[in-house]
């Protein structure tokens, strides 16, 4: 069984998100970017995919759709692609803020004193 090596802290917890008054736990990958792409390669040297499944312990459905989302990338690619998703996510939570104190202010503005 061939193995990736991978970061001892790989299974610890990565972001606790708070979503309307929920918390959201997502935990971090066991797979970096470079790995996904390793195995991704080997599925495309004509290796099936049920027994590169296997070999790492993922399901088809994550083996899928990490090539659904990463085929034909080089690891520089995928790696601008998560810098490019992490300032995208900032910019949405700016926006965010920008619109509610937009929106305070309009309300603030409206009412009569």
């Amino acid at each position: 069984m061939r193995s990736l090596p991978h970061k001892p802290d790989s299974l610890k917890l990565d972001k606790i998100l708070i979503l309307s008054g929920q918390k959201i736990v997502i935990k971090k990958s066991r797979f970096t970017e470079s790995q996904i792409v390793k195995i991704l390669k080997e599925n495309e040297s004509g290796i099936d995919a049920q027994s590169l499944c296997r070999e790492y312990g993922i399901s088809r459905a994550t083996f899928y759709n990490w090539r659904k989302k990463y085929s034909g990338m080089e690891v520089s690619q995928l790696k601008r692609l998560k810098e490019l998703e992490e300032e995208n996510r900032k910019l949405k939570q700016m926006y965010a803020e920008a619109s509610l104190d937009n929106k305070m202010l309009k309300d603030l503005l409206g009412k009569k004193f």
